[in-house]
């Protein structure tokens, strides 16, 4: 196996080095400086190393992996990068949505986004958070299942009704706090989140399949309308690499890694985000690698990753940054300084980096031994597959013709919190009335009916008695609310007694 992913050309071919993919990777740049490039020439090489990947499409331009082409100016760009294996070719790709419209559903449950992720979704503060967090306890304690935002909502009433006796153990529950965190859930359905949280959930095996030929399938997120809500979009990638995380057992460093995850516009997860979140973030950037998997965050502005995160990234591919205030000035001379440079190199990084042109970066990926290369400028080659958007019939007919689409293609509702309490909820219900039948099942319905009128006879003649000023309307009109009473449970045991006689 070759131990190199070669996309590009300096001095000589630069590559990644295939074992050293779970040390993870930064590709930064402008806005229209190659970065989305970049991204698929990698990609059709890991495919081609027989290693899946998961990336997101957010401009809708990346399933054109999908078809073969070319593009104008091709054998000058294979020619200068001298890409001597350069052919047209088609990738196997399989598409996904979060909605389930323009891919194959992808759907995770409730609980497995777990607390932390969804009060971020939420928007919810501290005490809100905390609240949700015994939200999920009490329903881990009494083995109710988190699939749906229903389930959500019934565990809050349900915590919302028993916040007294929860208190003891948890400490005070405010029910105001539920109530924003309903109301909150109720915008996260209008975002489209409702179709997210469902079952059939993804099974993290699925996104880690190989083709016939054995290369790896390329897995692609269509997100062209999840990003419109950045939130959104980044907990549904990160709820994705968590799963990763959580399911994939301990393997340590591998010849070549399970799978490579793309996090596209990085900056929205660090955006506004909470400690506790960013550190969730941090240990699984830190311990996802002896797991198998590389994580490469695309972003145009490699300062907006928290540095506990940008430390982990040790394969860097740096485009063009433009820069004309002392603020931009600054962080070129950041980024920059992230390089290895030799002493007796003669570079200006920082100059180099504003005038990149674009398909060209600076890059520095780790050897075989290991250690940062010193940073060279490079150009990337050109991608195998079409440049641009695909034929909307190659999309439909891809996700048609999958292999997946029929254990994904229709959700299932089964039971869960929401039944489980409705069912409880009934089950007390029908067990308080059969508690009352037995009490009542040696008195006949007249003597019942004598009861309650003397029930309401001596209400009224207390109501009289007491020194409260009332007019003749108003005690008509409490002597006919108790009239309806008394005529409703009679209406009751009248009904209960015929049912008795058809049961016997």
């Amino acid at each position: 196996m070759n131990s190199q992913l070669m996309f590009g050309y300096g001095s000589k071919a630069v590559g990644l080095s295939i074992d050293k993919l779970n040390r993870h990777g930064l590709i930064a740049g402008a806005t229209g400086t190659g970065k989305t490039v970049t991204l698929k020439v990698i990609a059709e090489q890991l495919s081609r190393a027989g290693i899946p990947v998961f990336l997101s499409d957010i401009k809708g331009d990346l399933t054109s992996l999908a078809e073969a082409g070319s593009s104008e100016g091709l054998i000058e760009r294979i020619q200068a990068t001298h890409y001597e294996n350069y052919e047209n070719q088609a990738f196997p790709i399989e598409i996904w949505d979060a909605s389930g419209q323009s891919g194959l559903p992808l759907r995770i449950t409730v609980s497995e986004m777990g607390p932390i992720l969804l009060a971020n979704l939420l928007g919810l503060n501290e005490t809100q958070t905390s609240i949700l967090n015994v939200v999920f306890s009490v329903a881990d304690e009494k083995g109710l299942l988190l699939i749906d935002l229903t389930d959500l909502r019934a565990m809050l009433n349900f915590v919302g009704e028993h916040a007294k006796e929860l208190s003891s153990a948890y400490g005070n529950i405010s029910k105001a706090s539920i109530g924003v965190i309903l109301r909150s859930i109720v915008v996260l359905e209008q975002q489209g989140a409702a179709e997210f949280f469902a079952e059939p959930s993804l099974e993290i095996e699925d996104l880690m399949r190989l083709d016939d030929s054995g290369r790896g399938i390329i897995n692609i997120l269509n997100a062209t309308k999840l990003y419109q809500t950045p939130t959104l979009y980044a907990m549904v990638l990160l709820a994705l690499l968590g799963e990763l995380f959580d399911s994939l057992p301990e393997v340590g460093d591998l010849e070549k890694p399970k799978m490579v995850f793309f996090f596209d516009e990085a900056h929205v997860l660090f955006k506004d985000t909470p400690k506790a979140l960013v550190e969730k973030i941090e240990l699984i950037v830190r311990l996802i690698r002896s797991k198998g998997v590389g994580i490469f965050f695309v972003t145009q502005n490699p300062m907006d990753l928290p540095d506990s995160v940008s430390s982990q990234l040790a394969n860097r591919i740096q485009h063009g940054l433009r820069a004309f205030t002392p603020k931009e000035l600054k962080v070129v001379k950041a980024v920059s300084q992230t390089f290895r440079q030799s002493e007796t190199s003669k570079m200006n990084l920082e100059k180099v980096i504003q005038e990149l042109s674009t398909g060209e970066a600076v890059v520095s990926t780790l050897d075989s031994e290991g250690t940062p290369s010193i940073a060279e400028q490079v150009m990337i080659y050109p991608p195998m597959s079409k440049l641009g958007l695909v034929d909307p019939q190659t999309i439909l007919k891809t996700i048609n013709h999958s292999s997946l689409i029929e254990k994904y293609g229709e959700t299932f509702n089964r039971e869960s919190a929401h039944e489980q309490l409705n069912k409880v909820m009934q089950d007390t219900q029908e067990e308080l009335i059969e508690s009352i039948d037995q009490n009542q099942k040696d008195i006949t319905p007249d003597q019942r009916i004598k009861e309650l009128e003397a029930e309401l006879a001596n209400k009224v003649k207390q109501s009289v008695k007491s020194g409260t000023r009332r007019t003749d309307s108003n005690l008509d009109r409490f002597t006919k609310n108790m009239m309806s009473q008394v005529g409703r449970e009679i209406g009751r045991v009248i009904t209960r007694s015929i049912t008795g006689m058809f049961k016997k």
